[in-house]
């Protein structure tokens, strides 16, 4: 099955559009108008003459053609009469934003529904999901624009909330996405059909997924090791404990199963389990890099004895090496620091030295030489970047990260600390070197644990994969 019209549709309508926009709905039809869809967009409302200055139609019949796909925020109990509607306008895909269904114990009305649904070839998206969004064809739920294009990130989410709150913190860290789908109580389309039709998508390069249940867990872990084989995986499952199984149950009608059992079942068919939203952001960013690491050898940089003797403990316990650096490697590092507080073994020490951005760019260098190391940790601090200016007179520029970039070739993984909470000023340093350091296409960690941990995890997926594409290896 294609999913291709409901992602790239040529023509889309929106079942209850309206120019009022209060009682919780989401305005998808001005979405859709804002984002710069280029299909035929049709406002449905048999109470509205038009909505946004576009002519309205009264009824789904009344359309002008069958379109590939609608969208439907339009009272519960109207829901069977659409559903036969759009199989009589040989709709393709059809969207229920509306909730009342199996969450609140209305099974009958979905099971309804399908039957409705299978007198035609109408699939449906939900319900009780915010839905589908696709930055290349500008469907959406919420404004693109605030993306630089699409990327090749997917996310497959069966809340809405969660769904919105990944895209949105994927926004403001420029993980570029590709296709999100808020997918709900998946009464037909379910995790497995989309997870099927991004594994032969060539624009993916990686899916993140929030999952609460799973309809058929043989379907499911047969899709799951398919589109492992070609990409990664990585799942947050949602009601892993009784306490959350309930919640879990009367927000999208979900039957939890036994996670352990679960959890075992999905590792081995090649998924990547995370405990929280955050490692699950930070594996997204990773999947962005341009380079990833062929071993484990890591040389790091940064300011400060303690902040290397930290980081030796914390890589330890991580699995990831700190290799002697070579005698010429040490030499090229002290070329730009004095032997006062400062270190050239590994982890590096640079000192005061560090708070310049043209000395970490020279040591960066000397350790994209050394063959001892495979990734390159550089340690910033957003207290360091501000008494560079204040103090040394140092003027630290988004062109020598962009430097940092063009030069060197091994994978970098950049750590960004701030432990100013209170101070205006430091958060907009913090924001114009993150932002900086994401624009030269570097994954960015707040904290040196986050960064050793995506390193970790990576090579725990890419172990179980000795064939993989050298395409991206660095």
């Amino acid at each position: 099955m294609s999913l291709d019209p409901l992602f790239y549709p040529k023509s889309v309508a929106v079942i209850g559009a309206s120019d009022n926009l209060g009682g919780g709905k989401l305005p998808y039809f001005q979405i859709l108008q804002a984002n710069g869809f280029t299909g035929a967009l049709y406002p449905v409302n048999p109470r509205r003459v038009e909505v946004s200055g576009v002519k309205t139609y009264a009824s789904i019949d009344d359309l002008p053609e069958p379109v590939d796909f609608a969208i439907v925020a339009a009272p519960v109990e109207q829901s069977v009469d659409i559903v036969k509607a759009a199989v009589r306008k040989q709709i393709k895909f059809i969207h229920f934003f509306t909730s009342g269904f199996g969450e609140t114990g209305n099974l009958q009305l979905e099971q309804e529904i399908i039957r409705e649904a299978r007198k035609g070839h109408l699939r449906i998206v939900g319900p009780n999901c915010i839905g589908v969004q696709c930055f290349e064809s500008k469907v959406s739920f919420r404004l693109t624009n605030l993306q630089e294009g699409p990327g090749s990130i997917a996310f497959l989410g069966q809340s809405g909330g969660i769904t919105s709150s990944f895209v949105a913190m994927a926004t403001t860290r420029d993980i570029r996405l590709n296709k999100v789908v808020s997918y709900g109580n998946q009464i037909d389309l379910r995790l497995e059909d989309y997870l099927e039709y991004l594994a032969d998508d060539d624009k993916i390069s990686l899916i993140a997924c929030y999952v609460e249940d799973i309809k058929d867990v043989n379907k499911f872990l047969k899709a799951l090791k398919r589109t492992t084989a070609k990409k990664p995986v990585i799942i947050l499952k949602g009601g892993k404990t009784e306490l959350g199984s309930k919640a879990a149950a009367s927000h999208t009608g979900a039957m939890a199963s036994n996670y352990t059992i679960w959890a075992a079942a999905v590792r081995q068919h090649g998924g990547l389990l995370v405990d929280n939203f955050e490692e699950l952001m930070n594996l997204a960013m990773l999947g962005t890099a341009q380079r990833f690491p062929r071993g484990r050898r890591v040389g790091f940089m940064g300011a400060g004895g303690g902040i290397s003797v930290l980081f030796s403990d914390l890589a330890a316990a991580s699995g990831v090496l700190l290799p002697e650096l070579s005698p010429r490697t040490q030499r090229m590092i002290s070329e730009k620091i004095m032997g006062v507080n400062t270190s050239t073994t590994n982890p590096v020490d640079l000192g005061a030295f560090g708070f310049d951005f043209n000395v970490m760019l020279h040591t960066m260098k000397a350790l994209n030489e050394d063959d001892n190391i495979d990734v390159i940790v550089p340690y910033f601090s957003v207290e360091y970047i501000m008494h560079a200016e204040l103090f040394l007179k140092v003027t630290n520029s988004a062109h020598s990260i962009m430097e940092m970039a063009r030069q060197i070739k091994k994978p970098v993984i950049p750590v960004l600390s701030c432990f100013l909470e209170n101070d205006l000023e430091a958060e907009r340093v913090r924001i114009s070197t993150f932002n900086a350091l994401r624009k030269a296409g570097f994954p960015v960690y707040p904290t040196i644990q986050e960064a050793l941990y995506v390193i970790e995890t990576y090579f725990e997926w890419a172990e179980k994969r000795p064939r993989r594409s050298e395409k991206n290896a660095a």
